[in-house]
This record gives structure tokens, C-alpha cells and sequence, in this order.
């Protein structure tokens, strides 16, 4: 049984940072792209960023670029997301997601996403 457990949310103010982490059971991890999606209130599920089965390749988002890293340690089985100088429009629900390597290089479709975290909620307040 695959098992995405996502970790590091919470509160904190605009200009600051969080990293979140994600750790995949059940699967070969490092056979597998990883992504960082997010939902605010009230909006759909959005694409965040992405990082290939090695590490040696990451995409992300317009919104994102440059405040966010997507790493992964293969030997632990986790992927984090490095968020820094947060804004308000940054609050919502992060979640992780997993593929496996077979369906691309670079992958930000989330039907290709076949394994998802429960979610961590993140909030940026003024």
C-alpha cells in the first residue's frame, strides 16, 4: 500500500518560510517523479512544482519561481518544499503527489499523479 505523509504546515507571516516534507511508503521512491500541488479556499487543485526521479530536474509554477525549492533525499524516501518570502495568496492546502518515472521527465498534469498525501494546510497571515 502506497502512503504519502505530508508534514510542516502551519501559520506564519507574510515575508517569511516553511518547508514542508513528504514521506512515500510502499513504493520504489526513487523510481518516481514527485510534485507539490496546492488548493486555496474556494479554488481547484493547483500545480506547485516538480522534481524528476533523480533530483536533477525541477518546474515550477510562474506564482512560485524563485520562493520555492523543490529537493529530495531518495535514501529517506522524502521530498520537501522550501518556501520562502511567503505572501497571503501563498495560504492553502499543500499536498504531495507521486508518479512513476514511465509517464515523463517533467509532469504537471495531476491525472498523471497516481498517489496523493492527505494534505497540509499552510496559512500566511499579513
Amino acid at each position: 500500500q502506497v502512503q504519502l505523509v505530508e508534514s510542516g504546515g502551519g501559520l506564519v507571516q507574510a515575508g517569511g518560510s516553511l518547508r514542508l516534507s513528504c514521506t512515500v511508503s510502499g513504493r520504489t521512491f526513487s523510481n518516481n517523479v514527485m510534485a507539490w500541488f496546492r488548493q486555496a479556499p474556494g479554488q481547484e487543485r493547483v500545480f506547485v512544482g516538480t522534481i524528476t526521479w533523480s533530483g536533477g530536474t525541477t518546474f515550477y509554477a510562474d506564482s512560485v519561481k524563485g520562493r520555492f525549492t523543490i529537493s529530495r533525499d531518495n535514501s529517506k524516501n522524502t521530498v520537501y518544499l522550501q518556501m520562502n518570502s511567503l505572501k497571503l495568496e501563498d495560504t492553502a492546502v499543500y499536498y504531495c503527489a507521486t508518479a512513476p518515472r514511465s509517464r515523463g521527465l517533467v509532469i504537471t498534469s495531476q491525472r498523471d499523479y497516481d498517489f496523493w498525501g492527505q494534505g497540509t494546510q499552510v496559512t500566511v497571515s499579513s
